[in-house]
C-alpha cells in the first residue's frame, strides 16, 4: 500500500461537475483503448525502463528504429548512468509530452556521505530540504546556471549503512537530484555526492505499471510483424491520453469537437463535464465523451463560473492533437 504522504501533483483526483449530459455517437471517434495498432504507433506512449549507459536521446532513437516510425520523444531527460522510467511518445503523440512537465517525478537513489553522520541528523536535514528549495543547475547541464526555485513534494531516508544513504524523493520537473545530494551534504557539513539513481515515477507512469525494456519492445514488435499477432505489442503501448491523466479536463459534446479541431475556443453550449479544480488561466485538456484527447486549452474562468455560464467563450484553444473531420461539424450532424 502506498503511503498517503508520498503524493505527486498527478495523484490529485479528478472532481467532475456535471454542466449538461449527452451521449456520444458510436459512429464517430473511438475509445482510446480500442484503437488499432497502426493508430497506437502514431498516437501512443510506452513506459520504458531506460538502461544505464546510453543517453535518453539514444534510447528514443532505438525505439524509432525498432518500431519503424519517423518520430518519437521522451518525457524528461535522464543522465546516461541513471536508469528507470522514461515515457516515450510515438509519432504525433510527441506533441503531448509537454503535459508531463507539471506531473511530478519520483527517484530512488544512493547518496554517499564524505564522513559518517547520525541518522537522526540526516532525517532532519532531509525534512529541511522538503517544500520549495533554491537550486542552481550543476556545471554539466544543458540549461543556464541561474538560481531557481524547485519544489520537493516529499523525501524519505529509507536506510543508512555506514556512509551510504538510501533515499526516495518526489520532486518537480527540472530538479537536479545530483545537485540535491550535494546541497544536502553541504547542509550536513560533511559533504556528499550521489552514487546511484533510478527514476521510479513520472506522473502516472510508474515502475510498477507495465514498465518494459527495449528487448521486450523488440520481441513484441517482431511477433506482430512476422505472425500478425498484436496481443503482446498492444499490452506495451498505452494511448496518448495516459500523458494527460493528471491534467484538469473539460469533456465536450460531439458537436463541439470539430470546432475545437479547427482552433476555435470552447463555448458554454459545448460543455458537458468540468473538473472542479479548474482556476482561471489554467492549462486544461479538452476531452470527448469517449475520453479521447482533443487538445489543450487555457481557461478564462474558474470551474464554478464555467458551470454557471449560459453563453460565451470560456476556454481558449492552445494546441490541437485530434485530426479534423473525425467528428462531424454541428451543421452537418443537424442536416443528417
Amino acid at each position: 500500500m502506498e503511503n498517503l504522504d508520498f503524493k505527486l501533483p498527478s495523484d490529485e483526483p479528478e472532481q467532475l461537475l456535471v454542466k449538461s449530459q449527452d451521449t456520444s455517437d458510436p459512429n464517430y471517434g473511438c475509445e482510446p483503448e480500442n484503437r488499432s495498432i497502426e493508430s497506437l504507433l502514431q498516437y501512443g506512449v510506452i513506459n520504458l525502463d531506460k538502461p544505464s549507459g546510453p543517453t535518453s536521446h539514444e534510447v528514443v532513437s532505438w525505439v524509432r528504429k525498432i518500431l519503424g516510425i519517423s518520430n518519437s520523444g521522451h518525457g524528461g531527460t535522464l543522465d546516461p548512468k541513471v536508469t528507470g522510467v522514461l515515457p516515450c511518445a510515438l509519432g504525433k503523440a510527441t506533441r503531448v509530452l509537454s503535459a508531463l512537465l507539471n506531473a511530478g517525478k519520483e527517484y530512488v537513489g544512493v547518496m554517499y556521505l564524505h564522513s559518517p553522520e547520525n541518522r537522526k541528523r540526516i532525517n532532519k536535514i532531509f525534512k529541511l530540504f522538503t517544500g520549495k528549495i533554491y537550486q542552481r543547475p550543476p556545471i554539466k547541464s544543458s540549461v543556464v546556471r541561474k538560481l531557481r526555485i524547485r519544489e520537493i513534494y516529499y523525501s524519505e531516508v529509507t536506510d543508512v549503512v555506514n556512509n551510504h544513504v538510501l533515499f526516495r524523493v518526489g520532486c518537480e520537473a527540472g530538479t537536479y537530484v545530483r545537485k540535491y545530494c550535494f546541497d544536502l551534504g553541504e547542509a550536513l557539513c560533511s559533504g556528499a555526492h550521489m552514487l546511484e539513481l533510478r527514476r521510479t515515477r513520472v506522473g502516472d507512469f510508474k515502475e510498477s505499471d507495465n514498465l518494459i525494456t527495449l528487448q521486450n519492445l523488440k520481441d513484441a514488435f517482431t511477433i506482430y510483424r512476422t505472425e500478425g499477432n498484436n496481443y503482446y505489442l498492444r499490452k506495451l503501448i498505452f494511448p496518448m491520453e495516459k500523458m494527460v491523466s493528471h491534467l484538469p479536463k473539460i469533456y465536450v459534446r460531439d458537436t463541439a469537437v470539430d470546432a475545437l479541431c479547427h482552433g476555435a475556443g470552447l463555448a458554454s453550449a459545448g460543455i458537458c463535464y468540468i473538473d472542479a479544480r479548474i482556476k482561471p488561466n489554467m492549462l486544461i485538456a479538452f476531452m470527448t465523451l469517449k475520453k479521447e484527447l482533443i487538445g489543450f486549452g487555457t481557461t478564462l474562468k474558474d470551474a464554478f463560473q464555467i458551470y454557471k455560464a449560459k453563453s460565451g467563450i470560456l476556454v481558449k484553444s492552445n494546441k490541437v492533437f485530434m485530426d479534423r473531420g473525425i467528428y462531424p461539424r454541428w451543421n452537418e450532424k443537424k442536416t443528417n
